[in-house]
């Protein structure tokens, strides 16, 4: 199974999510099972850290990000990714731009894909301050707390068969 983040620029809160579901991936008997990346659908920032309030929030939390290097989605990601889980409604409509009407079945918000939780999109940390990165935090590991759980039971996750 292989899993792809989306935001705007991958250094915020694609890399923030990513190295979440990682953590909680590794601490789960999916643990080498799944694949976990990142991507933006700006080109803005390829080949740069993560900003350097999203290392420092993960980092809080006990998750190293300072390694990945942002990168932009391409159209070849629909073909090496599972599913593809965009940030916010607008990641969403730019990533279904690249994609084939097959491949638009395998794209979602990561939240709802996640369950349970009530936003529809992550907000975005960018211009606010660390209580702004701290919320993200929140969202994205409760997410990848959420997505490891139906990757676990559910029958469509790929990984465990009815």
């Amino acid at each position: 199974m292989n899993l792809l983040v989306v935001c705007l620029g991958n250094i915020c809160r694609s890399p923030m999510a990513e190295g979440a579901l990682r953590a909680r991936l590794q601490a789960s008997p999916l643990a080498g099972r799944v694949q976990v990346d990142s991507a933006g659908t700006g080109d803005w920032h390829v080949g740069e850290p993560p900003d350097r309030r999203a290392i420092a929030c993960a980092a809080g939390h006990g998750v190293d990000i300072a390694g990945l290097q942002a990168r932009q989605l391409q159209p070849g990601d629909f073909e090496r990714f599972d599913w593809i889980l965009c940030a916010d409604e607008a990641n969403l409509r730019d990533a279904a731009r690249l994609a084939t009407a097959a491949q638009r079945g395998r794209l979602s918000l990561y939240l709802p894909w996640s369950g349970g939780q009530s936003a529809q999109a992550i907000p975005d940390p960018y211009t606010g301050g660390k209580d702004h990165f701290e919320q993200v935090w929140a969202m994205v590991d409760q997410a990848a707390q959420r997505a490891v759980a139906r990757l676990l039971h559910d029958a469509d996750s790929g990984i465990i068969r009815p």
